[in-house]
């Protein structure tokens, strides 16, 4: 038999069905969204109510389901953790083979199930209503025996499946993520969880990087070249030298301890490329540059980084709320770690 050639419709077969899932599932959320301020749960504004029990758990916020549901509650549950919300999830096969013992009573359990129905979530669930531990259902169905066991019922009601057969969970668990999500952030801008609280939750990689504070990276403590006032550019420079790690600058000091210049390398070359070699006995404070840009320990070290490139220095003091310098931030630091 003949091979048969594709056709142009054919190749486009497969983009059009992509497309239509897409669709399929941005409705979906869409139509959640219109009900979202209202009476998603079917008495008021259950979504509120969610967000208050959160923010009152004392203890942690226990995310359960099984199948796809399950692996929507993970991330779920990884969203509310690292942005401020102690959270894990619990499987509910495990739970009904001991790890049930991880659920306190100070503790708010999220659980997840399309259907309602799902046995080994409501046999958890079940346990968890003898424990006396709040419970937010989050379900299709507000009759099913989660929603009758749930203090508290996100309902998203009836998703169509962007299954041809529909049976495969899709847009139902895209729904339950995106409810997720809003629940997640919802709590954290009530917690007025900021850029700072998040970079204590993501040390790592180049989100992490981004987030660094300046005084997490600055040189400070005997890395620190200080040197007061009226001391000589010779003398500024051999102490300069004996501090650790060879800094590029001298912070000058006044006597009450507070910034009074910066003298760096660069000042020291252009007083070599003049010849001006006896002026190396001179006081410091006649070649310091008396008005530097500086820094604040608590400002990010990108944002320190595009202050060092737009004014084309390698080094700022870092000064703190009564101008006195605790550290010293040089481009070779921000390298270092990667920014």
């Amino acid at each position: 038999m003949p091979e048969r050639r594709m056709t142009q419709d054919d190749q486009r077969a497969p983009s059009a069905r992509g497309a239509e899932v897409l669709r399929q599932e941005a409705e979906a959320i869409a139509r959640l969204g219109e009900r979202l301020g209202g009476d998603i749960g079917g008495s008021g504004d259950a979504f509120g109510a969610a967000v208050a029990m959160v923010l009152g758990c004392r203890g942690q916020v226990v995310v359960t389901g099984m199948g796809k549901a399950g692996l929507i509650g993970q991330k779920i549950s990884a969203t509310l953790a690292s942005t401020g919300t102690p959270s894990f999830f619990l499987h509910p096969a495990e739970a009904l083979h001991g790890d049930l013992g991880r659920v306190r009573q100070e503790d708010v359990v999220l659980a997840m199930s399309n259907s309602g129905e799902t046995a080994e979530v409501n046999m958890v669930m079940g346990a968890v209503r003898k424990l006396g531990v709040p419970l937010i259902g989050l379900t299709g169905r507000g009759d099913s025996t989660l929603g009758r066991y749930a203090d508290c019922l996100l309902e998203i009601g009836r998703v169509e499946e962007a299954c041809p057969m529909q049976l495969a969970p899709t847009a139902s668990t895209t729904v339950m993520l995106a409810l997720g999500d809003a629940l997640a952030m919802a709590v954290l801008e009530e917690r007025d969880f900021g850029p700072r609280d998040y970079a204590i939750f993501h040390p790592g990689g180049s989100l992490g990087r981004s987030l660094l504070r300046v005084d997490e990276v600055m040189r400070k403590g005997e890395s620190l070249p200080l040197v007061t006032a009226g001391t000589s550019v010779a003398d500024a420079l051999i102490q300069t030298s004996k501090t650790p790690g060879r800094p590029g600058a001298s912070l000058v000091v006044d006597g009450a301890g507070r910034l009074a210049g910066i003298f760096t390398d660069g000042d020291l070359r252009r007083l070599l490329e003049r010849g001006e070699f006896a002026h190396l006995e001179r006081p410091i404070d006649e070649f310091m540059a008396s008005e530097p840009k500086v820094l604040e320990p608590g400002d990010l070290a990108v944002d320190a980084h595009r202050l060092l490139r737009e004014n084309r220095i390698d080094n700022a003091p870092v000064i703190d709320a009564e101008g006195r310098p605790v550290g010293l931030l040089d481009v070779q630091d921000l390298i270092e770690v990667g920014i």
